[in-house]
């Protein structure tokens, strides 16, 4: 094999490893979302459960940049502190060896009979590893295969790569270019250099770390056959290990820089202090203990292979977060000293503002976070709606600017959320969060619309001012019922939707039903006023105006309910006039108890008005 076609294999293995590594943890992150949000939400003040958190979720997803940038839009939708942030990458860096050892596994030797080892060599595991994907993915029917299929496949690509890397390593083993190359790389200095380089162009720690232990590997067998072949040793591996963890940072500092608040800021500066610190006190202890021959002579010009390097970087990882976890607090200071705050107007509404791309990288947390963002919006339509109603009955010019502020804010989140939302769904592929989505992207055109209705109403109200007019005392009385009713429907939607709760949901369709009959009684007394005389005409039909709005408030609430319950049942949302009739008339004891209580609490006394 010629040294072109060498070096051509060995960028083929690469390409596969970065592959397999991407569809491996693409795989994790689908199978385990859930638990992944469970996890991140159970994240505490208390450093040790973060370093812990961070190892956990890089060990999960496979990637330390992938948990920090999550990280980063955790910190701008509110859910994680600086503080929390700074024990979170701190774990990130143990967690990424997981991989380097994953790794170490291709270099399993499968001679001596031995069946265990046979199932371990690469050439064994990885197309039991492809075959075992491929079934999962085309012929199990569960959505929860598809995310285990991918995770066999990206195990079986990335040893296909690790496999095709170390064919194109034998080959440049024992030329004088290769020889040369490792010669060089025996200075500490120039062996830093080479792994933060390396690392800064490939943009994954992971795959560095596989190709020097592909290199390690084949030298420790050539070694084996000629013992004078220039060999990867302890002392040539351990600085490209640390330059390897320095380069990894470089993409998290421009991901934390680009777009984001301060504190996302501040968590790339501490990445970058905590990998620079801890490299560097490390580089400068295992310098002098080489120098002074600790541990050895024999220690440092060892030959390591791929088990070697990936138990020196974790390590190298570990002992670097068990000392500087205690000047946690200082890294936190120091990276507020260079990133400082500036003067910012108070934001109207934060819960609003918790949504970003970056939280695309975890579609289970995204929707977690939506879900808020929802909910947080239904407060704020059912707080506007009051202030709406109460402009219909006694106007106030004060509530006019607060009232369209808040719909401002409203249908700006309305349009953003629902980018947001179709941008997020591209990255979805659990079943059931899939429903969960498609419930919330057209809840919030439901929500909005009931936040319309609020000024529809407050224009009523100025427009009785204007001219003069007034409701009768009767007409008071009734839209003062009919309010308590649609508030009630309106809060009970919020709540369902803040708390998920299908049991709520289910409350919401007889008190609109409810609230429908309230209409139609209070449109024939008022036509009955109307005739006899005993309101305006300027008032009247502002009273019938109004009434269309509430029952349109309510309508928007039942389609809410119906989302929510579509759910459990998708056939729900094919024909939900179908369903609401058939509800209507064959509700079952439930819903009849309910909608008789409904009829009591609020259609009885509306009745009893002259």
């Amino acid at each position: 094999m010629s040294l072109v076609s060498a070096i051509v294999e060995l960028l083929g293995g690469l390409a596969m490893f970065l592959y397999g590594i991407e569809v491996m943890g693409d795989g994790l992150k689908n199978s385990s979302g859930e638990t992944l949000k469970k996890v991140l939400e159970k994240v505490t003040g208390n450093v040790v459960m973060g370093v812990l958190t961070g190892c956990l979720v890089t060990a999960v997803i496979q990637s330390s940049t992938a948990t920090i940038v999550l990280t980063v839009a955790l910190i701008g939708a509110g859910v994680l502190n600086l503080k929390q942030a700074v024990s979170i990458v701190m774990g990130a860096n143990i967690g990424t060896t997981v991989t380097a050892q994953i790794i170490r596994l291709g270099f399993v030797e499968s001679g001596g009979g031995n069946w265990l080892l046979w199932l371990f060599d690469t050439d064994t595991l990885a197309p039991i590893a492809l075959v075992a994907g491929i079934i999962l993915i085309m012929f199990v029917k569960k959505k929860s295969a598809k995310p285990i299929g991918d995770i066999c496949i990206g195990f079986g690509i990335l040893f296909v790569g690790l496999n095709l890397m170390t064919s194109g390593v034998k080959p440049l083993i024992g030329t004088s270019v290769f020889e040369s190359f490792l010669t060089y790389l025996s200075n500490p200095i120039l062996g830093l250099l080479f792994g933060l380089v390396l690392t800064v162009i490939v943009q994954s720690s992971s795959a560095t770390v596989g190709m020097l232990q592909t290199v390690a590997a084949a030298t420790a067998t050539a070694a084996l056959s000629d013992p004078s072949a220039v060999v990867v040793t302890f002392a040539m591996a351990y600085p490209i290990i640390m330059g390897i963890n320095i380069g990894t940072c470089v993409t998290t500092a421009m991901v934390c820089s680009i777009g984001t608040s301060k504190d996302a800021k501040r968590t790339g500066v501490v990445h970058i202090a905590f990998n620079t610190i801890g490299t560097v006190a490390f580089f400068i202890a295992m310098s002098v203990m080489q120098r002074f021959e600790i541990f050895g002579s024999e220690f440092w010009v060892r030959i390591v292979d791929g088990g070697g390097i990936a138990d020196f970087q974790t390590v190298f990882n570990l002992i670097t977060a068990i000392v500087l976890v205690p000047f946690a607090d200082g890294l936190v200071k120091l990276s507020c000293w260079i990133v400082k705050d500036d003067e910012q107007p108070e934001i109207k509404h934060p819960e609003l503002h918790t949504l970003s791309d970056k939280l695309y990288i975890s579609p289970a947390v995204a929707i977690f976070e939506t879900g808020k963002a929802v909910a947080a919006m239904g407060s704020i339509v059912k707080e506007n709606f009051i202030r709406g109603c109460q402009q219909l009955v006694n106007y106030d010019e004060n509530l006019v600017a607060v009232i369209n502020e808040e719909e401002d804010a409203l249908d700006q989140f309305a349009d953003y959320s629902s980018k947001f939302m179709i941008g997020l769904s591209k990255n979805v592929e659990n079943e059931s969060e899939n429903h969960i989505l498609e419930m919330m992207l057209q809840t919030v055109p439901n929500l909005e619309r009931i936040g319309d209705y609020a000024t529809n109403l407050d224009e009523l109200g100025e427009s009785l001012k204007k001219d003069g007019a007034s409701f009768s005392e009767a007409a008071k009385k009734e839209l003062e019922i009919l309010t308590a009713a649609v508030n009630e429907i309106i809060e009970i939607t919020v709540e369902a939707l803040a708390e998920n709760d299908l049991n709520k949901a289910e409350m919401i369709e007889p008190l609109e039903e409810t609230i429908d009959d309230m209409v139609m009684v209070l449109k024939a007394k008022h036509t009955k006023r109307l005739k006899n005389g005993e309101c305006s005409i300027t008032s009247g039909l502002i009273f019938m105006e109004a009434l269309t709005y509430f029952e349109r408030a309510s309508d928007q609430c039942s389609s809410t309910a119906i989302l929510m319950l579509a759910q459990d049942n998708a056939d729900i949302l094919l024909n939900h006039h179908e369903y609401l009739h058939n509800m209507h008339k064959n509700g079952g004891k439930k819903y009849r108890e309910m909608r008789n209580a409904r009829i009591k609490q609020y259609v009885d006394p509306l009745k009893e008005i002259a």
